[in-house]
């Protein structure tokens, strides 16, 4: 078997506000084979984008903190690299596309130097080859190189996803974090940069993790998919274990809700109830207060992933291990 390019081992994040502390990852575990695209999904509020900020290493401390847990990439725990290592690291072998494009770039800077600004810092070249590689980039990205020296403000919000997108993709990384790249753009212009993103990563046999609340997203573009609740992941596998042999009641819960134009129906079928608050989790399964199936030692007992068939983990009072 070949060594995955990215372990995490039972991740737990946490940030302090006031007197509360936010439980916003815990015991997090997943790996990722070098080439495979993983889709993390879930709630606003399921710690998708802590988990991407985590593997980056960009977890501001204050208020956030990684309590316990590995992030191991290509052999090296991130969460013990000196901030020198993690420098060269970004852009060079992790990337991700933020989620805003408004707030990622610079207003000041053109974008073709905001490109070219990445090649250099990991690359020894001229100013003047940094820019023709910046030009091919916007060129991968569906830009005309010309526009090399025009600013974020001339540009549409699809647009600057691509230019996000280019900065990303520079250096050719071998893993890319995608929060949400398509959340401000309409739809047709998600489309289209959904298919871009597809094709790049598969020409360029990037590993890719794309956070999202689209299933119909991660259908189209990953491998295998990540359910996520309250900070944890609740179940994981393949795509066929995911969308054909769902097991979760969250997740079969997340697929009811969904429109299917095959049935004639009158009225969703939506999960009751909220999120837990993240500073007040339930004593035992995270999904109690909301699943229909709930036992009393659902209420009382917390339950692992387990394997309930090849591949396919799910984390479930109906599946433990006893």
């Amino acid at each position: 078997m070949p060594e995955p390019i990215l372990e995490v081992k039972n991740l737990t994040i946490e940030y302090t506000s006031g007197k509360s502390i936010v439980q916003a990852v815990n015991n997090l575990s997943f790996t990722l084979e070098k080439g495979e695209a993983l889709g993390l999904v879930g709630e606003t509020g399921a710690g998708k984008t802590t988990t991407a900020l985590s593997i980056m290493q960009l977890i501001t401390s204050p208020p956030g903190r990684i309590k316990s847990g590995e992030i191991i990439f290509e052999g090296r725990d991130l969460t013990k690299l000196p901030q020198s290592e993690l420098r060269k690291l970004r852009g060079e072998k992790i990337s991700m596309i933020f989620q805003d494009p408004m707030t990622a770039l610079n207003p000041v800077i053109t974008v073709g130097d905001q490109i070219s600004e990445v090649i250099r810092l990991h690359e020894k070249t001229t100013k003047l080859e940094a820019a023709a590689k910046a030009k091919e980039m916007l060129e991968m990205v569906g830009i005309p190189g010309e526009r090399y020296s025009e600013y974020p403000h001339q540009f549409s919000g699809g647009m600057k996803q691509r230019v996000i997108i280019a900065i990303a993709l520079a250096r050719s990384p071998s893993l890319l974090i995608a929060d949400e790249p398509t959340t401000a753009l309409d739809v047709t212009i998600q489309a289209q940069v959904l298919e871009m993103i597809d094709r790049i990563i598969r020409e360029l046999k990037t590993t890719l993790i794309l956070i999202t609340h689209d299933l119909g997203v991660v259908a189209d573009i990953c491998d295998k998919a990540a359910i996520m609740y309250a900070g944890e992941i609740v179940e994981y596998g393949t795509l066929d274990h995911i969308y054909n042999h769902t097991l979760h009641p969250y997740s079969i819960g997340l697929f009811n809700s969904i429109p299917n134009f095959d049935e004639d129906v009158h009225r969703l079928k939506p999960i009751k109830g909220l999120m837990p608050d993240p500073t007040n989790l339930p004593k035992g399964c995270s999904f109690s207060l909301r699943c229909p199936d709930c036992c009393e030692t659902c209420r009382q007992r917390k339950f692992e992933l387990t394997e309930a068939a090849p591949g396919h983990f799910v984390r479930c009072i109906k599946y433990a291990q006893v």
